[in-house]
């Protein structure tokens, strides 16, 4: 679903845990956590706050 990042909590070079909270979107007046679905390390952000973003895009680059 198309929504707005509301905020980024991560920084590139941030090394994650599976299931840390990486980006809150919202979409349809609702609050969603983008979490890491494995362990590892932010490599880029390809969103910032504010941004609008559409389904399936690209948010968050995470290598192991």
């Amino acid at each position: 679903m198309n929504g707005s990042i509301v905020r980024v909590l991560v920084q590139p070079g941030q090394v994650v845990e599976a299931g840390t909270a990486l980006v809150v979107l919202e979409a349809m007046k609702m609050e969603h956590s983008i979490r890491a679905p494995h362990g590892g390390t932010v490599k880029a952000l390809f969103c910032q706050e504010g941004d609008m973003v559409s389904e399936g895009a690209v948010l968050v680059e995470l290598v192991e």
